[in-house]
């Protein structure tokens, strides 16, 4: 949009009465003659009626810019069919939404909510070092025991926003065990940062094909942790619903399960891999790093209703929240943002434990000293090819219908925040797009997801 333009007031008019608002035409005549009914009158009164307006000409001709073209397109199909053709592939809404990002907040103090693992940093060092005071907003974090709960208390609006596992968004939006919620991927909190963890009991049963009959602890059914652990256990000849026991709990009460016999191994977040080790009782099998490379975890997520009610409070806690996790993502700061996270109103946890996860030279339970600086990171952009694996195991494992559009899920949770697009514009560092990965040496293609799931011996689909 044309910056020297003044917004429309609520009766529509601007010092610029005579041209069109989308800047394009001589008249919102020409504008209607052109874009026909999907363009009344009434669609132009108001500022973000104008904004919406302005965004979905400079989209249109952004993808058509022959003007002959254009019309000809526009007629044959009629602007409201086209528009939603092109919302279909390219996220419009929350175009119009970002466009929209400048006015004042429409809530200054958000709730946001979180379980303590070392993936929801992002979203306390935000806290910790100001800056979603700096967006002008004040944060209440409310600490939840695990997801099922977060999930819940998002829906029912007492969350703003969410610390969740990486599936929740998706399986949230297709209404996987409750009803449908339109639910969005903002940022990624951690890549890596899992492990594998058995008894120190089991010091001497260290290959997975003597693992029948164990009982392993993950914190929910959709949670990256188990597909992991699935997939782990499936590569050596295991079948996760038939030979082991897979026990969801809270990951606060991972390592007490441990203690008390309950549980011969575990699949969860840092710190309670490292803590399990820490207190005596575990050892590190292996890292989820090891198993799929620079792995997403967790993720922000938040509701359609808080990104189109309150656009502009949307924007400043993305923003406080991807500054947050550029700085923790530099090994550099690694030791303040320890120093910073260890507190009790944050992970409450002893220092060392933290310490041994972030700077990556810990004890394995075994006897070592590791150094492994790759242990975890806090890279933040969701990308859309990895979405799309942890849906090829919940396809595989018979989570999600066998018939699913597993790319058309992902690109519309992933994408339509537009994570890419917000972060370039803070001057953040940006990856570039992804579709191939590697785990546990399998090649796996993003374009070609109903292939890999087909390609495994043991699965449910």
């Amino acid at each position: 949009m044309n910056p020297d333009h003044t917004p429309l007031s609520d009766e529509g008019r601007t010092r610029y009465q005579a041209l069109c608002p989308c800047g394009a035409h001589s008249s919102m005549e020409a504008h209607r003659a052109e874009l026909g009914d999907a363009m009344p009158a009434q669609s132009y009164v108001g500022e973000e009626n104008f904004i919406d307006r302005s965004v979905e000409s400079a989209v249109v001709k952004a993808l058509f810019p022959d003007d002959q073209l254009r019309r000809g397109f526009l007629k044959a199909v009629g602007a409201r069919t086209a528009l939603a053709a092109i919302a279909s592939v390219f996220p419009l809404g929350m175009a119009q939404a970002i466009a929209k990002e400048t006015g004042p907040l429409e809530k200054k103090e958000l709730t946001l909510g979180f379980v303590p693992i070392t993936c929801t940093i992002p979203m306390l060092l935000a806290d910790a070092m100001g800056e979603y005071q700096k967006e002008g907003l004040s944060v209440k974090l409310m600490r939840t025991p695990g997801w099922s709960l977060a999930r819940d208390n998002l829906v029912n609006g007492q969350y703003d926003a969410s610390h969740m596992v990486l599936a929740l968004p998706m399986t949230m939006s297709l209404g996987v065990g409750a009803a449908p919620v339109k639910t969005y991927t903002s940022l990624v909190q951690n890549i890596n940062g899992d492990a594998l963890t058995l008894h120190v009991k089991h010091k001497d049963r260290r290959d997975p094909k003597t693992w029948k009959g164990f009982r392993f602890g993950i914190p929910h059914d959709h949670s990256i942790h188990a597909m992991l652990l699935r997939y782990y256990l499936a590569e050596h000849g295991l079948d996760p619903d038939k030979d082991v026991e897979l026990r969801v709990f809270p990951p606060p009460d991972s390592v007490a399960n441990m203690a008390a016999g309950n549980l011969d191994g575990m699949f969860f977040a840092e710190p309670w891999n490292q803590r399990a080790v820490f207190e005596g009782v575990g050892f590190l099998q292996a890292l989820s790093r090891d198993i799929f490379p620079d792995h997403p975890c967790c993720v922000l997520s938040v509701t359609d209703k808080f990104i189109t009610e309150a656009p502009n409070s949307y924007g400043a806690m993305f923003r406080a929240v991807a500054r947050a996790a550029a700085y923790a993502d530099k090994y550099e700061n690694r030791q303040n943002v320890a120093d910073l996270m260890a507190p009790r109103e944050y992970l409450n946890q002893p220092l060392p434990v933290l310490q041994q996860v972030l700077l990556g030279r810990y004890a394995d339970g075994l006897g070592k000293v590791v150094e492994r600086r790759d242990r975890i990171g806090f890279q933040s952009l969701p990308q859309e090819s990895t979405a799309i694996w942890v849906l090829t195991q919940l396809k595989r494992w018979g989570i999600v219908p066998a018939q699913l559009d597993l790319t058309a899920v992902a690109r519309e949770v992933f994408r339509s925040t537009d994570a890419r697009q917000r972060m370039e514009a803070m001057g953040l560092a940006v990856p570039p797009r992804s579709t191939r990965h590697t785990v546990m040496g399998k090649v796996f293609d993003a374009t070609r997801p109903d292939e890999y799931v087909k390609s495994f011996d043991i699965r449910r689909s």
